[in-house]
């Protein structure tokens, strides 16, 4: 991607760092560092400018939980693929999960996928296995893979289910400064669920995957971070009991934090049967209860979670058309994430927009220790240009992933990044019917 070194923003309404979005404000980007801010710039000889018409202006969106997939399954997404959908979601910095083939478990890994992405726009961020190949027996070489540039440790969708192994690797990462993010399952309840064990799941005649087996083991987790001082970071959760265990814990003062997918705040099991087995509503954990999805934004809304993020999980189209029970788990949600927290959080008034932007952009940030975006002169430029109002389709054509894995296909959404800029580099996202 081309480097836009030189940039001046007219007419953006800034949003952090002491900015109330109140106000239209020109900024000026030289080499990268945001050089100047007033009400009104003009432009400068070679300088690119973009009028920006009342847009808001942000620090950088992270999303600390997407699975890009490379090395191993390029079919489904690259990290050059990724990267794209990450930006046109407007996303600066994204944490990738570690179940690629060879899996994310030494130093070597980590450093190939910063290797691969260093061209990108896109900051990308490894999280290493907790366990060798994610099998659960023995722990990684986890000093080795943060000196690579490892970020936090997880054995993604396989759960470390054993205490011990688990203890250990808790003491480690804590040694280090870097969390643990355990996929909360105890498998020998889960399994073979399909859906959310309830009501939906017992008309259809599915095997459910009850939220109780999410629920045991944050308790236990959360018991281990207690006895050992670690850090542990409860992937999507997705349960009403376990948001509660969740906030009890915080209470107590325990190392403990969270973040929630944007389908799980949205969506629920009645999709499933309401859309007629469409594997697109089929993800882990599965889409809750009403009661579940209510308790995500109860959960936001009071600080028990942290973060909000997308679980971005590319599966090409013959993966997916299958019969139910045969599809992989998993949807896409970096292009459609911003759009759901207008929907659900903005526009009803549960969250206002700056404690939005916290969970989008500093949260994730303060949990894998990694620096803050600001909008401040002389700061590094990465920052995310976005609307609340505009109304577009999310059509095929929007879709930037490899993959077109989404429930969201054909509906129409409010709110949207309209442009990124990072390591010097500027990008606009045009929508493809409007060019």
């Amino acid at each position: 991607m081309q480097r836009t070194p030189d940039l001046l923003l007219k007419n953006v309404k800034p949003i952090g760092d002491g900015f109330t979005g109140n106000d239209e404000m020109d900024f000026r980007i030289k080499d990268g560092i945001i050089h100047e801010i007033s009400g009104e710039l003009s432009p400068l000889p070679d300088e690119k400018v973009f009028d920006a018409k009342g847009a808001c202006l942000s620090g950088g969106w992270m999303d600390m939980h997407v699975h890009f997939r490379e090395p191993g399954f390029e079919h489904k997404e690259t990290i050059e693929s990724g990267c794209r959908a990450a930006m046109f979601g407007g996303f600066t910095e994204v944490a990738c999960m570690p179940n690629t083939k060879p899996a994310i478990h030494t130093r070597d890994v980590v450093e190939y996928i910063r290797n691969r992405a260093e061209k990108e726009l896109v900051d990308v961020h490894p999280i290493g296995c907790v366990t060798k190949e994610r099998a659960g027996r023995s722990i990684a070489e986890m000093a080795d893979m943060k000196e690579g540039g490892a970020v936090a440790f997880s054995d993604d969708g396989d759960p470390v289910s054993c205490s011990q192994v688990m203890r250990v690797a808790l003491e480690y990462s804590s040694m280090l400064g870097l969390p643990i993010i355990n996929h909360e399952e105890d498998l020998s309840l889960s399994r073979p669920g399909h859906m959310h064990e309830g009501e939906v799941s017992a008309r259809l005649g599915l095997d459910g995957t009850p939220g109780i087996a999410e629920d045991i083991m944050i308790a236990r987790d959360i018991l281990l971070a207690q006895f050992t001082g670690g850090h542990i970071h409860v992937a999507h959760i997705s349960t009403a009991n376990g948001v509660d265990l969740v906030r009890k814990a915080k209470a107590e003062g325990i190392n403990v934090t969270t973040e929630v997918c944007t389908h799980h705040f949205d969506l629920t099991d009645v999709e499933v049967e309401q859309r007629h087995f469409d594997t697109h509503v089929k993800m882990h954990p599965p889409l809750r209860s009403e009661t579940d999805r209510v308790a995500m934004i109860e959960g936001l809304k009071d600080g028990t979670i942290d973060a909000i993020c997308t679980d971005h999980a590319p599966h090409s189209a013959e993966e997916k058309d299958v019969e139910f029970i045969y599809a992989p788990n998993g949807i896409i949600g970096l292009e459609t994430a911003w759009s759901i927290c207008v929907k659900r959080l903005l526009e009803p008034g549960q969250l206002k927009l700056d404690q939005i932007l916290h969970k989008l952009i500093t949260a994730p940030r303060a949990i894998l220790n990694l620096p803050l975006p600001g909008l401040t002169k002389g700061n590094k430029a990465n920052i995310t240009l976005f609307n609340t109002d505009q109304e577009w389709i999310f059509d095929e054509k929007e879709i930037r992933s490899k993959s077109k894995n989404s429930p969201y296909i054909g509906d129409k959404l409010t709110g949207r990044a309209i442009a990124v800029y990072n390591k010097s580099r500027f990008m606009e996202n045009r929508l493809v019917n409007q060019e």
